[in-house]
């Protein structure tokens, strides 16, 4: 081996050995990764004031579709489309002149027949003193009692046919049902209507209007209270929202269905809110807010604690040694910013609000001010690989 090689070879082991005294010198290269910073927050039970939610449908508590019951032409439509109508009110006209004349036919039958009536009537009489002197045959006194009894037939089959035709007529002039909001005709002036088949309009109740759900048959005993309770003006136990819009008009409980649904297990209600200013229209999709009715102080906490895996929720607790641990809990009603936790929390624990996302079970972690960057170490820890602090003092 020459002097040369032998001088390469010291020069590289003494360059190796310098690296190694240096990487020695750094403090934290061999250390762990640093506590991560974070934000507590100490749980607390305190009276919750929210609602329970549940899907709802606007409806009308009365609606009828129009349809003609005769057949003939619409002649005249006597309203305004979407306009309030009155019960009784005059809404469409159909061709009444086929229906009159029948009219008119029928009652000269009926004329007709009564005056046949009378002439039994009065041969009947005539027959029965002839009897009583035997001037007449008593087989033409049975022969006048059966034309009177035929005679009484044929005037009540006219006024039957008098009554039909009448209900003919009648039929042909469609009337409100009950006082309400009539809908956008269905059909025109001039149009050909069928009788049971031509849908002419429809017109629905206004105020009150009814709002549908379906709840658990779980709630059945906490809606029945509610129900028998009742409901001031002002209470608001019931309230309706529409998005983040919320009807300024309680409700109230108006019908609990007769019998639970076995395929679903649920069962459906109704409720009513009043509707001067007819902002609800049947058909309206929205949410029943119902407001909780538990006695029992809740366990709040900031909803951002919270991590989801695999459609479970879990928190961070802090333990002893400044360490935490990962708990599984159970949810209820959000609340805001916060979130009720019906299980999986007591009252007094202290759980982690920021910085979760650096934290793992059993890691480590430092209280930083609320706002601080998440998972920051504390002040005065430095991060692994950190310079010195005597080398930040050289740089000034």
């Amino acid at each position: 081996m020459s002097v040369n090689t032998i001088q390469n070879y010291s020069v590289l082991g003494l360059l190796l050995l310098a690296v190694a005294c240096g990487k020695k010198d750094q403090p934290g290269a061999m250390q762990g990764p640093p506590p991560a910073g974070v934000v507590l927050h100490e749980v607390k039970a305190s009276d919750a004031v929210y609602y329970d939610e549940y899907p709802a449908t606007v409806r009308a508590l009365n609606e009828v579709e129009l349809r003609a019951q005769v057949n003939g032409y619409i002649t005249a439509i006597h309203f305004t489309e979407g306009e309030k109508v009155k019960k009784g009110q005059k809404l469409y006209s159909i061709d009444q002149q086929q229906y009159q004349a029948t009219y008119q036919q029928a009652e000269a039958n009926l004329a007709v027949q009564e005056a046949n009536l009378l002439k039994a009537e009065r041969d009947v009489e005539r027959y029965r003193e002839l009897a009583k002197s035997d001037a007449i045959a008593k087989q033409q006194v049975d022969y006048a009692e059966a034309a009177y009894a035929a005679a009484l037939k044929q005037v009540d089959a006219a006024k039957a046919s008098v009554r039909g035709v009448q209900t003919n007529v009648r039929y042909s002039t469609i009337t409100a049902p009950f006082e309400g909001t009539i809908g956008i005709s269905q059909v025109r002036l001039g149009a050909a209507v069928s009788a049971g088949q031509t849908l002419l309009n429809t017109i629905s109740s206004d105020d009150p209007i009814a709002a549908d759900i379906t709840v658990d048959q779980k709630e059945i005993l906490r809606f029945t209270q509610l129900q028998a309770k009742g409901q001031s003006p002002k209470d608001s136990t019931f309230r309706l929202a529409f998005g983040g819009e919320v009807y300024n008009k309680p409700g109230k409980i108006s019908v609990i269905d007769r019998a639970v649904d076995p395929n679903t297990g649920s069962i459906r209600m109704r409720l009513t809110f009043p509707n001067a200013g007819n902002v609800l229209r049947a058909g309206m999709s929205g949410t029943l807010q119902v407001l909780s009715t538990s006695s029992t102080a809740a366990v709040l906490i900031p909803y951002k604690s919270v991590t989801e895996q695999l459609g479970e929720f879990f928190v961070y607790v802090t333990v002893p040694d400044n360490k935490v641990t990962q708990r599984k809990i159970t949810l209820g009603q959000q609340i805001g910013n916060n979130v009720i936790v019906k299980s999986g929390l007591q009252a007094g624990e202290t759980i982690v609000v920021e910085g979760v996302q650096n934290l793992r079970e059993g890691a480590s972690y430092a209280v930083v001010q609320p706002g601080a960057a998440p998972g920051a170490p504390a002040a005065g820890a430095p991060a692994a690989g950190a310079a010195k602090p005597e080398a930040k003092a050289e740089k000034k």
